[in-house]
C-alpha cells in the first residue's frame, strides 16, 4: 500500500498516518519530521533547510524530492509507505512521477476552514519525535508527555489562529490543486472529516480504499 495523505493543516493527516502505519505495517514518511530532524542534528543539509525556513521560504523541490527518494530506498519501505506532507505542489507531484515514485492511492481529508482553526488551538507536538496529539481528540496518556518517547509536548507557533489562517490560504492556493491532478489519474479518494471522530475518519478512509472494516 503506497499512499499519499492530502488535507489542509490540522486536518488530521499525521494522526491518521500513524493509525494506517500500524495497520499496514508500513512507515509514515513525513517531510516535516525529516526536515526538523535534519535541523536539530545540525547537519549540512539541516543548516541549508534552516536557512530557507528561517527566511520564511519553501525548501526547494529538488531538495525535498531528494530527501524522499533516499528515504523510500530504505528496506522498511519495500512493502509500501505513507507520504504525509509531500507533495505540496503540482511541480513536486510531477517531479515525484519523474523520479519513479509510485503511488496506489491519494486520500484527501476534507474539513472546513473554520473547524480547522478551532481544532488547531488544541494541537500539541512532541519536540523530540514529532508525534502529534490533540487535547480533546487525541490526548496523551499523561498531560504534556509524549506516549511514544516521553518527550515534552509543545504548542507550535504555527498553530495559533492568525498563522493557521495564513497557512490555509497557502494550502488552498498551492496544494489543493493536487486533488484535480490526482483525480485525473484515477487515484484520488476524498473523505469527509468535518464531524467524525478519529476512529470514524479512519473507518471512512479504509472504506474509500476498498478495505472492509
Amino acid at each position: 500500500m503506497r499512499l499519499i495523505l492530502l488535507g489542509a493543516p490540522g486536518a488530521g493527516k499525521g494522526t491518521q498516518a500513524e493509525i494506517l502505519s500500524k495497520k499496514f505495517s508500513i512507515p509514515t514518511i513525513s517531510t516535516g519530521n525529516i526536515l526538523r530532524a535534519a535541523m536539530k542534528n545540525g547537519t549540512a543539509l539541516g543548516l541549508k533547510v534552516k536557512e530557507y525556513m528561517d527566511a520564511g521560504n519553501l525548501v526547494p523541490d529538488e531538495l525535498i524530492i531528494g530527501i524522499i527518494r533516499e528515504r523510500l530506498a530504505e528496506a522498511d519501505c519495500a512493502n509500501g509507505y505513507i507520504l504525509d506532507g509531500v507533495p505540496r505542489t503540482i511541480p513536486q507531484a510531477v517531479a515525484m512521477e519523474e523520479a519513479g515514485i509510485s503511488i496506489d492511492a491519494v486520500v484527501s481529508i476534507e474539513i472546513d476552514d473554520e473547524i480547522i482553526v478551532k481544532r488547531m488551538g488544541g494541537r500539541r507536538v512532541c519536540e523530540s519525535c514529532g508525534s502529534s496529539y490533540h487535547l480533546v481528540a487525541v490526548p496523551p496518556k499523561e498531560e504534556g508527555i509524549c506516549d511514544s518517547c516521553g518527550g515534552k509536548l509543545v504548542q507550535r507557533k504555527d498553530d495559533d489562529p492568525e498563522t493557521v489562517i495564513s497557512r490555509l490560504a497557502v494550502y488552498h492556493k498551492a496544494t489543493e490543486p493536487l486533488k484535480a491532478f490526482y483525480s485525473e489519474r484515477g487515484l484520488l479518494k476524498a473523505v469527509d472529516g468535518n464531524s467524525d471522530t478519529v476512529p470514524g475518519t479512519n473507518k471512512a478512509i479504509l472504506s474509500a480504499l476498498g478495505i472492509t472494516v
